[in-house]
């Protein structure tokens, strides 16, 4: 199965990013054959940002999203909003990579589920 995670909000303010990984990660661990998507989109594009510092016993998006990479999860970031948020030359976290709406697209048509935060 397929399983698509689509994520429009910032990596902190909110806890959408963090239920969508925390999602993403208990599907990994249960159910390895999952093939695990995260498509993160509008301000979640910060999400992708490496070196995130937060404090002491708070969660940290970076790494929860390393824990997925780390599962086989792929993890895309919409390119223009990335360009909107001035994000195209900040370090990314490794294993994530910039993508298009096209791919996004595709993904969600060979996607069995697809999940929105």
């Amino acid at each position: 199965m397929k399983i698509l995670i689509l994520i429009n909000d910032a990596p902190y303010g909110t806890e959408k990013a963090y239920n969508a990984l925390r999602l993403a990660n208990q599907l990994n661990k249960d159910h390895e054959t999952v093939e695990m998507r995260i498509f993160l989109m509008a301000d979640a594009a910060s999400c992708a940002v490496a070196n995130q510092t937060t404090p002491n016993g708070y969660y940290n998006i970076e790494r929860m999203l390393k824990l997925s990479l780390n599962k086989g999860a792929k993890v895309k970031i919409c390119g223009s909003c990335s360009d909107a948020r001035g994000l195209k030359n900040v370090q990314l976290i490794e294993g994530t990579e910039f993508s298009t709406m096209a791919e996004l697209t595709n993904w969600v048509v060979d996607s069995d589920k697809v999940l929105v935060f």
